[in-house]
């Protein structure tokens, strides 16, 4: 079991995605991660241990950007170390992924990819979902994310950013909790409602095979 939780609006995201991951700790405490859209790419910060050990990251500073998403991790695929730790993205680093959840054909996806040429870091299934979306990308993020809705099969709650396509935060959900916060001038994910209850009292649970596209309006 994970915790997500993704931000976007005007604030700093970084403050608000590691006040979320404390309130979801519970959920996973081997590693955690966070990434935010600087100059409209994905910078990630993560490492082993608790979510404080996040805030001890020198590298944090770095993350000034206003939408972003963040994980603390129970490792199911692959040891709990940095490279194994979410947030996972693509090869190009174009496409960050968190995800709470198992992806069941993950191997086969794996093997499919890696006949394509895509390289993984990873022992992840995780990054299969980041390196899949990238791989059907062609300029619309709702599009890949239909296509890899249609090849992967498992449990999942998934927050995704692309560079790309900066003002956009995807949520999307099958046999995994993932609730929405609703705020003036910003919007919010998280695996559960107590992420969220501190910046918003408006709230909707995601209902099983539903996506979402949150925008900071």
């Amino acid at each position: 079991m994970c915790g997500i939780v993704g931000y976007i609006g005007g604030q700093k995201a970084s403050p608000i995605l590691l006040s979320g991951l404390m309130k979801l700790e519970y959920r996973g405490y081997d590693s955690a991660g966070i990434a935010t859209l600087e100059d409209g790419t994905p910078t990630v910060v993560k490492n082993t241990g608790r979510v404080r050990n996040l805030y001890q990251d020198p590298q944090l500073d770095a993350l000034t950007g206003t939408v972003g998403i963040a994980h603390t991790r129970w490792a199911t695929h692959g040891a709990p170390n940095d490279v194994n730790s979410h947030p996972q993205v693509s090869q190009s680093g174009r496409i960050a992924v968190v995800h709470n959840g198992i992806i069941e054909n993950y191997a086969k996806l794996k093997e499919f990819l890696e006949s394509k040429g895509v390289v993984f870091a990873s022992e992840t299934d995780t990054e299969v979902v980041a390196q899949l979306l990238e791989y059907y990308y062609d300029g619309d993020l709702l599009d890949a994310v239909s296509k890899v809705l249609h090849r992967i099969e498992g449990a999942y709650a998934l927050g995704i950013v692309c560079a790309d396509e900066p003002d956009k935060l995807v949520a999307v959900r099958k046999d995994s909790p993932l609730v929405l916060g609703y705020g003036e001038g910003f919007n919010l994910l998280a695996s559960d409602v107590t992420a969220v209850i501190k910046h918003t009292r408006e709230v909707c649970y995601l209902d099983d095979g539903e996506v979402a596209v949150l925008t900071p309006g």
